[in-house]
């Protein structure tokens, strides 16, 4: 008999020593650069399509705005972005690279083929596995979407 509660049987854990062990794996690369992972994750929503209101980032990288906003302020201190308030809508806040923020792209453009090497998995392993995390993220987020609004 299958111990419902052992540890070792929880998807929840195995997906959070896995984060933990993927984010341990950029930190190095990532301090090489003076990015934090939640940094780099901005930056790549960014190098994706630049000008983006904090609005379009939170949705892309399905974080709310109290935990953005600060990332923002790092990044725009660390002379990576420019926040500006928008010309038409002032209640719009604008992210722009700026050119420090899109020269450190070409300096991060071998981390993913470098961290997939270290994976231990084939390309097409990773590409499962990614679009299985993608199914499982929506699947989760939209039940509980449905539960919060019957609340």
């Amino acid at each position: 008999m299958t111990d419902e509660l052992a540890l070792e049987n929880q998807l929840c854990f195995a997906l959070y020593a896995a984060s933990r062990a993927m984010t341990a794996m950029y930190r190095p690369k990532l301090d090489a650069l003076g990015l934090t992972y939640p940094q780099y994750l901005v930056l790549l929503a960014l190098w994706q399509r630049d000008g983006r209101s904090v609005g379009e980032l939170c949705a892309a990288l399905e974080l709310d705005s109290g935990t953005l906003s600060p990332l923002l302020k790092r990044l725009e201190a660390a002379g990576f972005v420019q926040r500006r308030r928008s010309a038409s809508d002032e209640r719009r806040v604008d992210i722009t690279l700026t050119e420090q923020g899109r020269e450190l792209r070409g300096q991060a453009c071998p981390i993913p083929s470098q961290s997939a090497e270290r994976s231990g998995l084939t390309p097409i392993e990773l590409d499962a596995l990614r679009d299985t995390l993608r199914r499982l993220t929506v699947a989760l987020t939209d039940h509980t979407r449905s539960e919060e609004k019957h609340r």
